[in-house]
């Protein structure tokens, strides 16, 4: 409901630096920059002082930050006021669906748990798998979802939802149809000796890390990092270069080209529901029905 360039030049004030703001926003610091520059000529001021040691405001700048704090919580208030507003009328749960993180498993569960909420019906809402705008995806839990499922330990996604653990997927290797290993139907770790495996890049995904710690183990075996997040573009590299990819059993239909084989290990990574972090008391208790049916229980 406001500019978001108002939201880059508080950050960019409150942090002191383009580089932390950016570590903050999950931008580059050249797009903070480029989002601050656009901001002062737009309104044909100077917003912030450029120095070695770091940003300051302005007089200007002092001004529109304060402004915009005010903005912040009038804008807060406004959008609270019409959900509950909403709330009298609401009838429907968006469900979050992408290729890497169908909503299929929250359609089943919910089939389980729906007698419990007739007023409500479910609208898929579909988003792109884009490594680079993934955090925004999920950081919109409770704005544009109310629900999202997917695979999930990675600890960046965790602090920006909540999340309910509803099972685990194995974690396997995706192999050109046309490499030697493509006609096996279970890998050995020792069939990787030789090979360049891809796998996310090291600290956000304890399961990945994991697995890293023990493939170290075996120098034959090239272990070559990419982004913490998967996209298309991932298996595509992953068939054209003719490498292995680390991945999981449930995206075995994601590329034509590739296939995907288990391996000889007990590596998995939980997958569940993704939820707002201030979930409202539907949500709540939809989470809750969930979590019976989890255990076992009668929702």
């Amino acid at each position: 409901m406001f500019n978001q360039q108002l939201q880059v030049l508080v950050c960019v004030a409150d942090c002191g630096s383009f580089t932390k703001a950016a570590q903050k926003l999950y931008l580059s610091p050249t797009a903070v920059m480029k989002q601050i520059n656009s901001l002062e000529e737009h309104l044909g001021l100077q917003l912030l002082n450029r120095t070695r040691h770091g940003v300051h405001l302005t007089a200007a700048g002092q001004s529109i930050y304060e402004d915009a704090q005010r903005l912040f919580v009038f804008s807060r208030e406004a959008i609270s006021r019409a959900r509950r507003i909403a709330e009298t009328v609401k009838t429907t749960f968006r469900i979050g669906s992408s290729m890497l993180n169908p909503c299929k498993v929250f359609i089943n569960l919910w089939n389980r748990v729906s007698r419990d909420f007739p007023q409500y019906s479910l609208r898929i809402v579909p988003y792109e798998d884009n490594r680079k705008g993934i955090v925004a995806e999920i950081s919109a839990l409770g704005d544009k979802f109310d629900f999202l499922v997917a695979a999930c330990d990675s600890q960046i996604w965790l602090n920006h939802c909540n999340f309910l653990a509803m099972g685990e997927y194995r974690m396997c290797c995706a192999v050109p149809k046309s490499h030697r290993l493509a006609d096996k139907s279970l890998l050995q770790v020792e069939d990787l000796l030789g090979e360049t495996l891809i796998l996310g890049a090291r600290g956000d995904s304890l399961s990945v890390d994991r697995v890293r710690t023990t493939l170290q183990k075996y120098p034959e075996i090239r272990l070559e990092d990419t982004t913490f997040f998967y996209d298309i573009d991932v298996f595509n590299k992953c068939e054209q270069e003719q490498k292995l990819l680390l991945t999981l059993e449930c995206w075995s239909d994601i590329h034509p080209s590739l296939v995907t084989l288990p391996v000889q290990w007990s590596f998995t990574v939980p997958y569940g529901v993704l939820y707002p972090l201030q979930p409202d008391e539907d949500i709540q208790a939809v989470i809750a029905a969930l979590g019976r049916v989890q255990h076992g229980q009668q929702s």
